[in-house]
């Protein structure tokens, strides 16, 4: 800690000797002693605070790394799963009208159900009692039948 040698150690025992005295000495060597040791554990104890405030500093800063890392992850994902379901309505939707344009009405009453138009009570339009002859649709897999 101190830039000391053995000759200044030699140095100020001599003059501590004659200044304070032979009697009286080794109670000072032990109070300075006790009190080099306490400065000791004082500047460990502060060395520790600051390595671990480093190393919380740390921990935080790649906590806060993670937590972008994974928002990051997530949107991805969840624009991935949109656009693989907006893939699957769209083939859905493309199988449906295949399999309409694919199997024709023969029936009058049925190809005038089966048309898109007005059901309702009003005037030129009647309410469907019977259910319309729907052409063979695709089912939805299951998961996206929601939207």
């Amino acid at each position: 800690m101190f830039d000391i040698g053995f000759s200044e150690i030699v140095v100020i025992a001599v003059v501590a000797l004659i200044v304070i005295g032979p009697e009286r000495l080794p109670k000072a060597a032990r109070t300075l002693g006790h009190l080099f040791g306490r400065l000791q554990r004082y500047v460990n104890d502060v060395k520790a605070d600051i390595n671990r405030e480093m190393e919380l500093d740390e921990l935080r800063k790649l906590q806060r790394d993670v937590q972008t890392a994974a928002a990051e992850l997530k949107s991805s994902v969840a624009s991935v799963g949109r656009e693989v379901e907006s893939s699957v309505h769209e083939v859905e939707r493309s199988l449906n009208d295949a399999a309409r344009e694919a199997a024709p009405v023969t029936d009058p009453e049925a190809r005038r159900l089966a048309e898109p138009g007005p059901l309702s009570n009003e005037p030129g339009g009647e309410l469907a009692d019977a259910a319309p002859a729907d052409p063979p649709r695709q089912a939805s897999l299951p998961g996206f039948d929601k939207i």
